[in-house]
């Protein structure tokens, strides 16, 4: 081989490995998923920290999402949810005649749980409706305590105007706020429950026979990816929760999934439907979201319960002049694979020292992890074992602070001015008493001198 063409190998290799460098992510970067809906968030639950977001802050009309907030707002304000509730022809105001049902008529007596069934599953607008009015007593009133909630849940960029999400240019949310309400509505077992039931058969009511079945309703969830096994939108994985749509909002889909013990909460807002095709693309996007996150990110475990985290002084004690302070909890967080503890700043709230008598198990700190400026857990530090008091100890250290307090200060300072104030009173009163007596002898001798030359006239 000659000299050019050995050059010219050389050169042809060292491009291709440049080119091999560019091309290839570093082993700490992600691959855009590429999520063609308009807003997106897929966070951990447990965290509430965000794995993708993509203009996850932008408001967007939610449509029948809506009805993952009305249906937190029932549970939280209703116990019995045997109680049966009557529909009435007011729950069907509003609601168009091509508008998503439960298929509850006018007068039926229906349990509260049914009629969140009814919401969740078919997306029943009456059902939103009626569950309304009868826990606030109207719909807008119902609708004031969606907004309350919205807030105390720090959704900054929700307003609802309705308890079903038909559209109405003043209701809107974000991805992330859609997050937020549903993270905090899969805390309850009930709601976790009815969004990852694929149909069900609601229990007979006074009204069955005018059902188009003559039977008690029997009703499907509108979620592809959990309503059959058989269907090439079906994921293994899901947990639920609700679809929506309308013209304005686009496709929607809330949707949850665990996996290996890893859960996730994916929220897709403005999706389309390809042409021919029989779903939108929500479900296939959603899918591949969830396979992106696993792939990525695992759930860690990055501090263990119990493990020994600092040791900090003790007082007052003749047991030990050191106490350890270990995690009082497992603190766990969905990151990406690569991550470890040493990736996190590790911030540690603990007093200079603490005071006999200690208890063991007692809180005496917190630990929090902290990465790129995000909290990503905090953990009590508790105290290892139990400590004693040694109460030689603790009366010299009465002492000692007594003697280094401001009542000692005072005092001292009153017992030092009464001391000169005494001093100072004796003396004036010692130099009076003198006074008195050099008046007295100057009287006395001035008697005495009178006296003389009284005897001195007499005589002569």
């Amino acid at each position: 081989m000659n000299l050019p063409t050995l050059r010219r190998r050389l050169c042809a290799v060292f491009l291709a490995v440049v080119c091999l460098l560019t091309l290839c992510p570093s082993a700490f970067a992600l691959n855009d998923p590429n999520i063609q809906a308009t807003a997106v968030y897929l966070g951990d639950p447990i965290t509430g920290l965000p794995l993708y977001e993509k203009n996850a802050e932008e408001r967007r009309y939610p449509a029948s999402t809506t009805k993952i907030m009305t249906a937190l707002v029932v549970l939280d304000n209703v116990q019995d949810l045997d109680q049966k509730v009557t529909v009435l022809a007011s729950d069907f105001d509003g609601v168009p005649s091509d508008g998503s049902k439960a298929g509850f008529v006018v007068g039926e007596e229906v349990p509260v749980i049914d009629l969140l069934y009814g919401l969740m599953l078919p997306s029943g607008n009456e059902a939103a409706n009626t569950l309304a009015r009868f826990v606030a007593g109207s719909v807008p009133a119902f609708v004031q305590r969606m907004n309350d909630r919205a807030l105390e849940l720090g959704c900054t960029g929700t307003h609802f105007a309705n308890a079903n999400g038909l559209h109405d240019d003043n209701h809107y949310t974000t991805a992330h706020d859609l997050f937020r309400i549903t993270q905090e509505a899969l805390k309850n077992e009930t709601f976790a429950e009815i969004v990852n039931t694929a149909q069900k058969n609601l229990s007979p009511t006074n009204k069955a026979a005018e059902h188009p079945n003559g039977k008690n309703l029997y009703i499907l969830t509108t979620n592809q990816l959990i309503l059959s096994s058989g269907s090439k939108y079906y994921y293994a994985y899901a947990k639920g929760v609700k679809t929506g749509h309308t013209s304005q909002a686009g496709y929607c889909l809330v949707a949850a999934a665990t996996k290996k013990k890893s859960s996730l909460i994916s929220v897709m807002l403005g999706c389309e439907r390809p042409k021919g095709a029989d779903q939108p693309l929500t479900y296939q996007q959603t899918k591949e979201l969830f396979e992106w996150g696993y792939a990525n990110f695992s759930a860690k475990t990055l501090i263990e319960k119990g493990a020994e985290i600092q040791e900090i002084p003790v007082r007052l004690s003749t047991d030990t002049d050191k106490l350890m302070l270990v995690a009082g909890d497992d603190l766990s967080a969905t990151v990406p694979n690569d991550c470890e503890l040493s990736d996190f700043e590790t911030q540690i709230t603990v007093p200079d020292d603490v005071t006999a008598p200690i208890t063991a198990g007692q809180k005496i700190g917190t630990l929090t992890l902290v990465k790129d400026g995000v909290t990503y857990g905090q953990v009590d530090l508790l105290s290892l074992s139990e400590v004693s008091l040694s109460e030689v100890l603790y009366y010299a250290d009465l002492l000692e602070n007594f003697f280094r307090s401001g009542l000692f200060k005072i005092i001292l300072v009153t017992l030092i001015l009464l001391l000169i104030f005494y001093v100072a009173v004796y003396i004036i009163r010692e130099r009076r008493r003198r006074q008195r007596r050099r008046a007295m002898m100057r009287s006395k001798r001035a008697r005495m001198e009178q006296y003389e030359r009284d005897q001195n006239r007499e005589n002569k």
